[in-house]
């Protein structure tokens, strides 16, 4: 049984160890925390082992820590990095490659430049069999996540009859849980959004990707929209939505009035953290003119790359065929079943 650590208890440690601490397959030694806070004793309750930095120690001295984050990673064959965007970097030279560790970086990292913590940037949907082998790989961001969900099929489905997508990144300011951070009341736009960039590193250089980006003052995930343009003649939504009828992380929706819709409805059927874990499409926001497809698309922005830490821990510790993965982590998060009550509460009219 191969052993897993945690590094960081926010919102992706918290949700990633949710999941796969009931993984038959591998044993989570531990979580990193690096603030005697609340979280601690969270994380204990929940039966996990909590590991804080060496020279930290005498600040959690009153609390039942289990011992040093040194320590657990000398003992562990991959560490999941959800630490703060930025320290990866620093984890990587200081604390992993030292220990010729396997390690999964998020999205605050980066794949280019001096402190890339990887040269490959994971999506599951897109380059899956590429991890086999890799010690350091980068999950996307959650939009970077949720667009190879959208993209890649409709890649797939239409090859060259497709003159670019154009996406503009409506995202949300904070988290729901991070109440300490205040949602200011601007829509701020993005220089230079690395999103693109970070889609195109998976789909190719080449990807006709034109994309902007603004941050709105919500916690209620991310919206994208989305203009698919063609050669010719644009085919019908109906086409489109056939496409994502049986995609795996993709709910059709209609009658959803905005993103806090889908989320009190989560909340309302127990979804773990109130999360869908998927993309929403808004199908009575589609529309077929000319030569484009317009779409509108909602990013479960806590809760979608949980699942592809998990396929992309399966590809780097075991090399398993991507159906095999696939089906063992529906086991774990039981999505299609999230996807048909979706559908079947915001159904068509």
């Amino acid at each position: 049984m191969k052993k897993i650590f945690v590094n960081g208890y926010g919102s992706i440690g918290s949700r990633v160890t949710s999941f796969i601490k009931d993984d038959p397959e591998v044993e989570v030694i531990g979580v990193g925390k690096y603030s005697p806070d609340k979280d601690v004793e969270l994380a204990i309750s929940r039966g996990l082992k909590v590991f804080v930095p060496e020279k930290k120690l005498t600040e959690f001295k009153n609390l039942p820590i289990s011992g040093t984050i040194e320590s657990a990673l000398d003992d562990c064959d991959l560490v999941v990095d959800a630490a703060p965007g930025g320290h990866g970097f620093k984890n990587k030279k200081n604390l992993y490659e030292p220990r010729n560790l396997l390690a999964i970086y998020q999205g605050g990292e980066s794949v280019y430049g001096d402190e890339a913590v990887s040269d490959l940037l994971f999506n599951s949907r897109a380059n899956y069999a590429k991890a086999f082998g890799k010690k350091h790989v980068m999950q996307g961001s959650c939009n970077v996540t949720g667009m190879g969900r959208i993209l890649q099929p409709l890649r797939e489905k239409f090859a060259d009859k497709l003159e670019r997508f154009d996406v503009t990144l409506i995202r949300r300011w904070a988290d729901i849980e991070q109440t300490e951070k205040q949602v200011i009341d601007t829509i701020e736009m993005t220089e230079n959004p690395h999103h693109g960039d970070d889609v195109k590193s998976y789909m190719g250089k080449d990807t006709p990707l034109f994309l902007r980006a603004i941050k709105v003052p919500t916690r209620q995930m991310h919206l994208h929209i989305l203009d698919v343009r063609f050669k010719d003649k644009a085919p019908k939504p109906s086409e489109i939505l056939e496409i994502f009828k049986h995609e795996y992380g993709v709910a059709i929706l209609w009658t959803a009035k905005g993103t806090k819709d889908v989320r009190d409805y989560a909340s309302t059927m127990n979804f773990s953290f109130q999360d869908t874990n998927m993309i929403h499409i808004h199908a009575n926001m589609m529309a077929s003119i000319g030569d484009t497809v317009q779409m509108m698309y909602s990013d479960d922005q806590t809760g979608i790359v949980i699942p592809e830490n998990h396929m992309l821990m399966q590809a780097m510790l075991f090399e398993k065929p991507y159906e095999d993965a696939f089906r063992h982590t529906e086991k774990l998060f039981h999505m299609d079943e999230k996807k048909q009550k979706l559908e079947e509460h915001f159904s068509k009219n």
